[in-house]
């Protein structure tokens, strides 16, 4: 037997900008250089859903490109592709942008640079990953999740056989650059969506910013562009620390603290067709997990109060017609399908800090998802006018007529 053990080492970086593109901008070239001081080439992959709301993109990347010649050669013009999960639920787009590196002769010393949201970040990302076994790759996330959250790891992927993520790869960006400017084009509900996922990290690593979060929690309701923006730099400097300090990227373990509430996020996502953002199936999920750690006596209940009115009080609804049709057992069983190893359900004993179990009750489960169904009908009842996205009739029909 021949056995040889060998080490990798990856740099992440994640940048934090304004205007990209701009004319005094050196972010994204200084990125390049990187990789050498040559002229590189380079194809943009861009969300259509951003495309919409900046229309004029597509010609700022090719005048940054002409500024900076010497650095980067545009193969074409940029690439459109479908956003959300139509990209992530399409082969066909992956294929695409495969077919593009293809044609316009990428190569492994070459840039794949995509613009969008988390969902276009997974596919884009997962065809750099597949073309020549590795296309160098930088992720220009425009959403408040994607940039605190789904851009910042070392996942690509895409839903097959009506699975979440069900084909993809591990495989780390070259660089990511994080244009805070692309805030400020969301609307209220994309920009919601994105703080379920700075919750999620306050909880299982950080008690100070969770109780950030609290105070700032109205102002974040508001949109207010100050706190928004520290949130998402600190989710991302939480999130690569996770990555380097746990030494696990890769997942090969068991124990997967930053999946915490994701269990039920991704069947809730399954379940209602797309009708929930990610963001908001994770705030569900991590209501559910806080409410059972508290029933069995994990978290205290002011804690656990305190998760479950953050929540509510940054905009999100804890329930949604999808928890009705919500198998325990059979979500569980497939989450730890797609993770791998023992099961390791990640609970929290206190703000900042987690415990992972091996067993979850299932009836006591069921309990935790009938408490958040009171809390519902409490809240309609006192504001029947006020429903939240996700809360609707229509999505309440389409899920009880499959």
């Amino acid at each position: 037997m021949l056995r040889r053990s060998c080490t990798l080492t990856w740099e992440l970086q994640v940048h934090f900008t304004r205007e990209t593109f701009a004319a005094g901008n050196t972010v994204l070239a200084r990125v390049l250089d990187g990789a050498g001081e040559r002229r590189h080439r380079v194809l943009a992959v861009i969300d259509a859903g951003v495309l919409a709301c900046t229309p004029r993109l597509p010609g700022h990347i090719a005048r940054y490109a002409q500024r900076h010649r010497g650095r980067m050669q545009l193969v074409a013009p940029p690439f459109v592709v479908p956003g959300g999960e139509a990209c992530k639920s399409d082969p066909r787009a992956v294929e695409a942008v495969c077919a593009q590196i293809e044609r316009h002769g990428l190569c492994r010393q070459s840039f794949l640079l995509a613009i969008g949201g988390g969902a276009v970040l997974d596919a884009a990302g997962l065809a750099a990953a597949l073309a020549h076994r590795g296309v160098r790759l930088i992720r220009m996330p425009t959403t408040v999740l994607a940039q605190n959250d789904a851009g910042v790891g070392v996942k690509n992927g895409i839903n097959a056989f009506g699975r979440k993520n069900f084909l993809g790869t591990f495989a780390p960006p070259f660089a990511v650059v994080n244009d805070l400017e692309f805030l400020r084009t969301l609307d209220a509900r994309d920009r919601r969506a994105g703080l379920a996922e700075a919750v999620k990290v306050a909880l299982v690593r950080d008690r100070e910013f969770f109780d950030l979060l609290w105070r700032e929690r109205r102002r974040l309701a508001a949109g207010a562009t100050g706190p928004l923006e520290e949130t998402v730099v600190r989710c991302a400097e939480l999130h690569l620390d996770h990555i380097v300090s746990r030494g696990d990227p890769f997942e090969r373990g068991s124990s997967r603290p930053l999946d915490f509430g994701h269990w039920s996020a991704h069947a809730l996502e399954e379940l209602s067709a797309g009708a929930l953002r990610h963001g908001e199936a994770v705030a569900i999920g991590i209501a559910l997990d806080a409410l059972y750690s508290v029933r069995s006596g994990l978290l205290g209940e002011p804690d656990g109060h305190r998760v479950l009115a953050l929540l509510e009080d940054l905009g999100f609804a804890l329930f949604d017609w999808a928890l009705e049709s919500l198998d325990v057992q059979a979500a569980l069983a497939r989450f730890q399908e797609h993770l791998g190893g023992e099961r390791a359900i990640p609970l929290l004993r206190r703000p900042g800090e987690v415990l992972d179990v091996r067993a979850i009750d299932a009836r006591r489960m069921r309990g935790c998802v009938a408490e958040l169904a009171r809390r519902h009908g409490a809240a309609a009842a006192r504001a029947p006018a006020a429903a939240r996205p996700g809360d609707g009739a229509a999505q309440r029909d389409a899920l009880r007529a499959r």
